[in-house]
C-alpha cells in the first residue's frame, strides 16, 4: 500500500476514460434530447413547485434577484461542468472529476457532498410531492389522507409531538421510482421526457394566468429584507439547480457523450432559468408577500394561487395534477443520479463491490438502486421538508465549487487533454463560479453547517477505516492496469 500522504492525494489517471473500466459497464442508451430532459426533469419542479413558500418570506419581492443570482451561479458552473463532462465522460460526475483532478481525499469529501445532496434532495422532493397529491385527492375525490399518514413526525419544543406518523405518499413515490429504474435506464428516460413536457405545459399555464392578475403593489418595498435576505433565499433556492449535476452523472450511458453532455447541460440550464424566473414573477404578481408565509402556500402553493386568481378550483386541480405527475420525474432522475454516483465510488473500491453489480438483463445496478431507495424512503417518510432544503443546497454548492476548481487544476496539469468543449473567458468563469458559490454559502444558517460538518466527519472516518484500505488504486501501478477488463476471478 502507498504511503499515507501519497495515498491521500493520488489522482485517478484520466486515460481510463478512453477504455473499458475494470469492472461492470453500463449500456449507452440515452440521446442528447433525453439527456437534456433529464436535467430539466431533475430541476424544474424540485424548486418552483414548493420553494416560493420557503424563499419569499426570506427575501420578499427581491426573491426575483435571488433566483437570478442562483441562476448566474448555476450558469457559470454549467460551463465548467460542460468542459469536464466532454473531457471525462464517465459516471460519477463531480466525484469522478475530483478524483482525476485533485486526488483521493478530496474525491471522498466530494462523494460525501454529492451523496448528501442527492439523497436529501430526493427525500425533500418526495415530501413536497405529498402535499400536491393530497391537494389533488381533495379536489377530485373530496377527501384527503389523514395527517397520520401524510405528514412527518415533528417533535414540539415542549416535548409534545405534532404532525403525523409517516409520510406514506412520499414513501410510495420513492418505491415507484425504484421499480422504474430497476426496469431500465432507456425506459426511465422515456417516461421522464413525457413527464417533463407535461410539467413545462403546466407551468406555462401558471405563468399566463399569473400575469392576468398582475398587481404592481405586490412589488413595493422591493428590497425590504436587504442583501442578507437575498443571499439567504438564494441559498434556499439553489438546491433546485441540482439537475445540472444529474446530467453529468449519466456520462457512461449517453450516446456520443463528448458532444451530448455539454449541449444537454447548457440547454437544460437555459430552460430551467427562464421558467424559474418567470414563475417567480408571476407568483408575486398574483399574491402578496404575506401569502407565502401561510399554511396553504406551503402545502400546494401554486395550485392555491390559481384557485385564488380564477375563483375556480379546476385550474388548481389541473396544476396539482401536473405537479403530481411531473414531480415524479424529479424524484426519478435525482434517485438515478444517486445510484450512478455510488456505482462509480464502488468501482473505485471506496464502498463495497456489491454496489457495482449490474443485472445482465436490465443492465442496471439493482442492489445499488434498492439500497439507496430504501434509505431515501425512510428519510422522506419521517423527516419534515423544512429540515432538508438547506442541507441539499450546501452539498450542491460545494460540488459546484470543486468542479470549477477542477477545471483550473486540469488546465494546468493536463494541458493536452482533449476538450471538445472549453470554458469561455478562462480563467474568469471558474473563478467567478467559486466566488458566487462562496457568496451563497455565506447566507446559509449555522445549523446547516453543523449538519454538513458532522456528515463529512462521518464520511472521513469511514474512509480512514474502510475506503483507503480497499481503494482500487492500491492494487495498480499504471493507468493501463486500471483499464484492463475484469477477470472472472476478480468478482469473488
Amino acid at each position: 500500500m502507498a504511503a499515507l500522504g501519497e495515498q491521500l492525494f493520488r489522482r485517478k489517471p484520466i486515460v481510463i476514460q478512453q477504455k473499458h473500466h475494470k469492472g461492470e459497464e453500463l449500456a449507452r442508451n440515452i440521446g442528447t434530447f433525453q439527456l437534456m430532459m433529464f436535467g430539466v426533469g431533475a430541476t424544474v419542479g424540485t424548486g418552483i413547485f414548493f420553494v416560493l413558500s420557503e424563499s419569499i418570506p426570506e427575501a420578499g419581492p427581491a426573491v426575483i434577484i435571488s433566483f437570478i443570482v442562483a441562476a448566474i451561479c448555476a450558469g457559470l458552473s454549467a460551463l465548467c461542468y460542460a468542459e469536464l463532462a466532454s473531457a471525462i465522460p464517465v459516471s460519477g460526475s463531480t466525484y469522478s472529476y475530483t478524483y482525476h483532478a485533485l486526488g483521493e481525499i478530496w474525491a471522498v469529501i466530494i462523494a460525501g457532498c454529492v451523496l448528501l445532496e442527492y439523497g436529501v434532495a430526493v427525500s425533500a422532493v418526495a415530501v413536497g410531492w405529498s402535499g400536491y397529491f393530497n391537494e389533488l385527492l381533495e379536489n377530485t375525490l373530496g377527501f384527503r389522507l389523514p395527517d397520520a399518514l401524510s405528514v412527518s413526525f415533528i417533535p414540539g419544543s415542549d416535548g409534545a409531538a405534532t404532525g403525523g406518523i409517516i409520510n406514506l405518499p412520499a414513501v410510495v413515490l420513492v418505491a415507484l421510482c425504484c421499480l422504474l429504474l430497476i426496469r431500465g435506464v432507456a425506459e426511465s428516460a422515456t417516461v421522464n421526457t413525457i413527464m417533463v413536457l407535461i410539467k413545462l405545459g403546466v407551468l406555462a399555464l401558471f405563468i399566463v394566468l399569473g400575469f392576468t392578475a398582475f398587481n404592481a403593489d405586490h412589488f413595493e418595498n422591493f428590497f425590504a429584507f436587504g442583501a442578507a435576505g437575498i443571499s439567504a433565499a438564494a441559498g434556499t433556492i439553489f438546491f433546485s439547480f441540482i439537475g445540472l449535476d444529474a446530467v453529468a452523472t449519466a456520462g457512461e450511458e449517453v450516446r456520443n457523450p463528448q458532444k451530448a453532455l455539454p449541449r444537454a447541460i447548457i440547454g437544460a440550464l437555459i430552460i430551467v432559468s427562464t421558467v424559474y424566473i418567470l414563475v417567480a414573477i408571476a407568483g408575486l404578481a398574483a399574491e402578496p408577500v404575506e401569502f407565502y408565509s401561510t399554511e396553504e402556500a406551503s402545502e400546494a402553493g401554486l395550485a392555491q394561487i390559481l384557485e385564488n386568481i380564477t375563483g375556480n378550483p379546476i385550474w388548481g386541480t389541473i396544476l396539482a395534477a401536473g405537479a403530481v405527475v411531473s414531480i415524479f420525474s424529479v424524484t426519478l432522475v435525482t434517485l438515478y443520479g444517486q445510484t450512478r454516483i455510488l456505482f462509480s465510488i464502488s468501482r473505485d473500491g471506496l464502498v463495497p463491490r456489491k454496489f457495482l453489480r449490474v443485472n445482465a438483463k436490465t443492465m442496471t445496478p439493482i442492489y445499488n438502486t434498492v439500497v439507496v431507495s430504501t434509505i431515501v424512503a425512510i428519510i422522506a417518510g419521517f423527516v419534515p421538508s423544512d429540515y432538508l432544503w438547506d442541507t441539499v443546497s450546501i452539498g450542491t454548492l460545494m460540488a459546484f465549487s470543486v468542479v470549477a476548481l477542477a477545471v483550473i487544476v486540469l488546465r494546468r496539469t493536463k494541458p493536452d487533454l482533449e476538450r471538445p468543449f472549453r470554458v469561455p473567458l478562462y480563467p474568469v468563469v471558474p473563478i467567478l463560479t467559486i466566488a458566487a458559490c462562496v457568496y451563497i454559502l455565506s447566507g446559509l444558517a449555522a445549523i446547516t453547517w453543523v449538519i454538513f460538518g458532522t456528515w463529512i466527519a462521518i464520511v472521513l472516518l469511514y474512509y480512514w477505516f474502510y475506503g483507503r484500505k480497499h481503494a482500487t488504486l492500491n492494487d495498480y501501478t499504471s493507468a493501463e492496469q486500471i483499464a484492463e477488463p475484469i477477470r472472472p476471478e476478480d468478482e469473488t
